[in-house]
């Protein structure tokens, strides 16, 4: 299908046709703010991305609508090259859900020419979605960009081990899935990985050990190392 130039009021239309109250119960069962949703799901989000022209000025337009879905599909319609290291830290602030968060990482951030530094950054905020961003990140760059391996090595692992304290869910769950993610991208760093969530899992820290434990159950399985061989 080809894409088409949309107002921003015609991507709210096509958003509002798919919702449903019924989608809206279903996110907020998983923990996602939905004072400000359509109800729609990501299948048909990504659907509607599909139709629409990329375009940096309506991205910014969707997003300063608030709306949970008008937002992730801002971040499908802008370009890793248009983004600002302004517009993420702005976009990051506004996270309210991890899914949002997620989504826009995923879509977007991880292939900006700033993502290695705002990982840096953020990794360091006290705001517990601004923090999570920074390990989404790192868990998609290890997905989208395989020479992140050095960046991984020298400046990622040891993030990991410094902010694996920090208890808050969606902060512990990111931190984890970042240690996972990058011990299943490469042979390379599946060893450093894997040494790095048996230290967690042997701490005396109980959010540590968590994170640590889950790894070091994935990183171990069958379907890891035989794909990795090794």
């Amino acid at each position: 299908m080809a894409r088409a130039a949309y107002t921003c009021e015609q991507a709210l239309a096509e958003l509002r046709a798919r919702g449903s109250p019924e989608n809206r119960e279903g996110m907020a069962r998983f923990g996602i703010a939905t004072d400000r949703a359509l109800g729609v799901s990501v299948r048909d989000i990504r659907a509607v991305g599909r139709a629409i022209s990329h375009d940096h000025k309506l991205a910014l337009q969707l997003w300063a609508t608030g709306i949970h879905e008008a937002r992730i599909l801002a971040s499908l319609v802008d370009r890793p090259q248009w983004v600002t290291r302004q517009q993420m830290d702005d976009w990051a602030g506004d996270f309210d859900s991890w899914d949002l968060c997620d989504q826009v990482c995923g879509n977007l951030f991880d292939r900006t020419p700033f993502a290695h530094e705002r990982i840096i950054a953020w990794a360091a905020d006290g705001r517990e979605f601004v923090k999570r961003a920074a390990f989404a990140m790192m868990a998609w760059r290890a997905v989208h960009d395989k020479g992140a391996i050095d960046d991984a090595l020298t400046v990622y692992l040891p993030l990991i081990r410094r902010e694996a304290t920090d208890p808050r869910n969606f902060v512990k769950k990111a931190v984890n899935w970042a240690l996972r993610q990058m011990g299943k991208a490469s042979a390379t760093l599946y060893a450093p990985c894997l040494a790095l969530a048996r230290d967690l899992a042997d701490s005396g820290d109980r959010t540590q050990r968590w994170i640590g434990k889950d790894a070091v159950k994935e990183l171990e399985s069958e379907a890891v190392r035989g794909r990795l061989g090794v």
